[in-house]
């Protein structure tokens, strides 16, 4: 291929990836000044906020009790700092007429001072946040018997690093922060293999026994206590579909799990239905219809049917 030909593939290719039609969708108008969210500075928060949630786990290693505030403080001004910047710039993502004005923290409509009030708000939600991570520890412990100390389930066990992601990344949600919630989330599911939505609604003492291919819907909704195995799915059945054949957005589709639930490996529950109180879903189980309170439902690997209660149904 001569240079002539060379050139001229690469114009025709730079017009053709240029070309509005096929970007349709595709494309982010870039604002000057207002640069996008980064992976690798909501890397950081999340490692900044596990070693401000769990001092001497993660983060300095030589904390001790005299210079416990001193770590804290110093994690916790940088982690404010990163936190106001990515929201802001997850705030102008989803704002086309961004405009990243210096002067206007006195308008109500500023970018800016709503940033500064989320990142406030997030950083004043920390001790809550811990208090509830602490009832997963402690689940994660009982639920266990290989546990030997809540050590070794904070340092070792993935649902612990991705429930400090998603019950951050929930926060941010609830507090309207576009994007930066579903990439923190999408940072603890390919850290750990567990991928949950951040709109999903969790209760205390939650755990997630081993974690690896665990899927939890936006629309979920999962009470106190639950405990949930490997390879669980919960998940929507179908997509209701507008008068275009386009699914309708923002409807609950995902199950509900009321409290004292488990779930174990592989198990399949899809479609907007309730899992009553205390009940037991066995291994790879599929179940798209309601479940009521205390029932166990199991696969007999004797004749391969499915029981209900110890009775095949």
């Amino acid at each position: 291929m001569t240079p002539s030909s060379t050139n001229k593939t690469l114009i025709e290719t730079v017009s053709r990836l240029s070309d509005s039609e096929s970007l349709k969708g595709l494309f982010h108008q870039h604002q000057e000044g207002n640069p996008l969210p980064s992976g690798d500075a909501l890397s950081e928060i999340i490692q900044l906020a596990r070693g401000i949630l769990f001092p001497g786990y993660y983060g300095q290693s030589s904390v001790n009790r005299h210079t416990l505030p001193y770590h804290i403080g110093i994690d916790l001004e940088r982690l404010h700092k990163l936190l106001f910047q990515q929201i802001m710039a997850g705030l102008c993502f989803a704002d086309e007429d961004c405009d990243d004005d210096k002067d206007c923290l006195d308008n109500d409509n500023c970018l800016q001072k709503k940033a500064r009030e989320i990142t406030n708000q997030l950083i004043a939600r920390l001790p809550e946040i811990r208090k509830t991570l602490a009832t997963d520890i402690e689940a994660a412990y009982n639920g266990d018997p290989a546990a030997v100390n809540f050590g070794e389930i904070i340092s070792c066990y993935p649902v612990i690093k991705a429930l400090v992601n998603y019950r951050i990344a929930h926060e941010l949600h609830v507090l309207g922060v576009p994007l930066i919630p579903r990439m923190i989330s999408e940072l603890a599911h390919s850290e750990t293999g567990i991928d949950i939505h951040p709109a999903a609604s969790i209760g205390h003492h939650f755990t997630i026994d081993h974690g690896t291919g665990v899927v939890i819907g936006a629309t979920c909704i999962i009470g106190d206590n639950v405990k949930l195995y490997q390879g669980v799915t919960l998940g929507a059945l179908s997509f209701p579909l507008d008068e275009n054949g386009n699914p309708i957005k923002g409807i609950p589709r995902h199950p509900i799990l009321e409290d004292n639930v488990i779930v174990y490996s592989n198990a399949t529950i899809l479609g907007r239905i309730t899992i009553g109180k205390g009940c037991v879903i066995g291994a790879n189980i599929w179940i798209t219809e309601n479940v009521a309170p205390n029932t166990k439902i199991y696969k007999s690997f004797r004749d391969n049917s499915t029981n209900l209660n110890g009775y095949g149904i």
